[in-house]
């Protein structure tokens, strides 16, 4: 595996009602400022997004936000901590982000991060990319995802490699030893089903 000089997170826009979540939120930052680690993430100041952001800038880090012209305002889109890109729709926001990150994180959030999780992992059992997928699992906060996939693979609709396509960890410092260990996608994930 490359080494990860740039990190993309997938987070909420909101904070969510688990404290647990901030918390993963600023250590994740933290260990990234300190591993010299640049930020991708969707460009907002507010929920899980800004307290990452925050970290990140609070330590030294680097940051680039990427996020859609319509949601600038909505988001509170945040040009004061690094580089913002602003980009004409959500497909070309994920397409950019995705582009300029080695690998991808992603903590608690809502349906626009489900499905950021969703594709991001579709993108790699299609053989689009071998980056690193990692979900935060605080406080068993994916536990409805993970069990979703396996009802997926336990329906005959996946196979079961599907499940090396990311990695579930419980703490910030399980995602760096998560991206060493990734196994490179299998292309029995692709083949099982055509």
């Amino acid at each position: 595996m490359k080494e990860i000089s740039s990190l993309c997170v997938f987070c909420g826009s909101r904070t969510g009602n688990d404290p647990a979540h901030e918390q993963i939120a600023r250590q994740l930052g933290e260990a990234m400022a300190s591993r010299q680690i640049r930020l991708v993430y969707g460009g907002g100041r507010i929920g899980l997004m800004g307290i990452v952001a925050g970290a990140i800038f609070n330590n030294g880090g680097q940051i680039t936000g990427v996020i859609p012209d319509f949601l600038m305002h909505m988001e509170i889109g945040n040009d004061q901590i690094g580089e913002l890109i602003v980009t004409d729709s959500m497909h070309t926001r994920k397409a950019k982000m995705f582009e300029l990150s080695d690998a991808v994180v992603i903590l608690p959030g809502g349906i626009g991060t489900l499905e950021e999780a969703f594709e991001v992992i579709t993108w790699k059992q299609l053989r689009q990319h071998d980056k690193p997928i990692v979900l935060v699992d605080a406080n068993s906060y994916w536990a409805p995802f993970t069990k979703l996939i396996e009802n997926i693979i336990e329906g005959g609709f996946a196979h079961e490699k599907v499940l090396e396509l990311y990695s579930v960890v419980g703490s910030v410092d399980e995602i760096f030893r998560a991206f060493v260990n990734a196994p490179e996608p299998d292309e029995v994930v692709l083949t099982s089903h055509l």
